[in-house]
């Protein structure tokens, strides 16, 4: 089917087609449409939609329906994340395959509540207490939106992990063509055997079973250090190391599976772009600019923002002689970069912009790029 939807809407058709069926949301800006939307659709389809009292209620919200054997999904802006993060930390910890939408803005606090920005990415992957890791993802447009958010539940459902949806208002608001069409299901809840512990596998890139509450396991949960039948062991060293080394593995070991990303451009390029979200639609029209001047140029696009391939990222790029990563902040993303490429040995830099709802160009970066290579770096 093919519909003129924005990237919010697409987020909550790929939402329904991948099966979710409990959303639990409090309204805001500009993250309002996804929990409009699923208010209207899901009872139509045998589905559950709560509107909460506040962002903390929501997410607690979806990790018991997700724990009860629901696909629950939940959607927010700067602030509204800011109020889950206990609860993500507390998804982890339970191993809660629940979905978080965050349809970033201009901060921090209130800050420009109608502007896009991307500077919650590393929120969204430390924004916890202690050792967690999860996954986060970023479309760049609103066909993305729906295939990445039906990927988001697969991960989240595999994992037993909590999956965060990035997504900037430029492509929550702008609508272009989708070709939807309902998915069946990649992953279900296993059936916990005889002998399997709801909290512990032999395994370590597979998540343990899942059993749903209610239905004739003994099942106990609780955010505080467990063993693998859930029991509480708050003092033994190796029960907390194993318990937070497992959460760890599940997610880093899986990288080959998680980590998506395109290229687009010259393969030994002398500008290397990278980027995500709506800025990687400028980088590439940058590259295609520089590219017909003659000028080796390359974008590497993240679709996942974590876990992140450090080697394959440097393959990728090959040997340029900049690095530029435009980006919606004041630099966030460019951490990792400096980390994949040593600064002492190329030209690293961030093209940064942000507030008042203004993009950065194709032609800022086409000309920032000619800049950098005529200073011969």
């Amino acid at each position: 089917m093919r519909r003129l939807l924005s990237g919010n809407e697409a987020i909550a058709e790929g939402a329904l087609a991948a099966g979710c069926n409990f959303f639990a949301g409090y309204p805001i800006t500009p993250s309002s449409e996804i929990m409009h939307y699923m208010a209207r659709e899901l009872p139509k389809r045998g589905g559950v939609f709560i509107q909460a009292e506040d962002e903390l209620a929501a997410v607690n919200m979806v990790i018991g329906a997700s724990l009860a054997g629901a696909k629950a999904m939940t959607a927010t802006s700067g602030p509204g994340f800011s109020l889950m993060q206990e609860g993500i930390g507390y998804a982890v910890m339970v191993e809660a395959p629940i979905i978080v939408v965050n349809v970033m803005r201009v901060g921090p606090a209130t800050g420009q509540a109608t502007k896009p920005a991307q500077g919650d990415i590393m929120q969204a992957r430390w924004g916890r207490h202690g050792d967690q890791y999860l996954v986060s993802l970023a479309p760049s447009t609103p066909q993305e939106s729906f295939e990445l958010t039906i990927e988001a539940f697969n991960i989240a459902e595999e994992l037993r992990v909590p999956v965060m949806l990035l997504i900037d208002e430029f492509i929550a608001h702008g609508r272009e063509i989708v070709v939807s069409k309902r998915i069946a299901a990649k992953y279900r809840r296993t059936v916990m055997g005889e002998g399997e512990e709801p909290f512990n596998s032999m395994n370590p890139k597979i998540a343990p079973p899942l059993p749903e509450l209610g239905s004739g396991k003994y099942l106990l949960i609780t955010g505080s250090t467990h063993d693998g039948r859930g029991y509480r062991d708050v003092h033994n060293f190796e029960t907390h190391f194993n318990l937070v080394r497992r959460l760890k593995d599940k997610v880093v070991l899986n990288l080959d599976k998680l980590f998506m990303y395109e290229v687009h451009g010259d393969e030994e390029p002398d500008v290397l772009f990278i980027s995500y979200g709506s800025t990687a639609r400028s980088a590439k029209e940058a590259v295609n600019i520089l590219r017909s001047r003659g000028v080796k140029a390359k974008l590497i696009r993240l679709k996942t923002l974590w876990p992140i391939d450090i080697e394959l990222i440097k393959r990728l790029g090959g040997n340029p002689r900049a690095v530029i990563v435009p980006e919606q902040n004041l630099g966030q993303l460019i951490i990792d970069v400096e980390r994949i490429y040593n600064p002492f040995e190329h030209r690293v830099m961030g093209y940064n912009k942000v507030g008042g709802g203004i993009p950065i160009y194709s032609s800022e970066l086409v000309e920032e790029a000619l800049k950098v290579l005529s200073c011969g770096g």
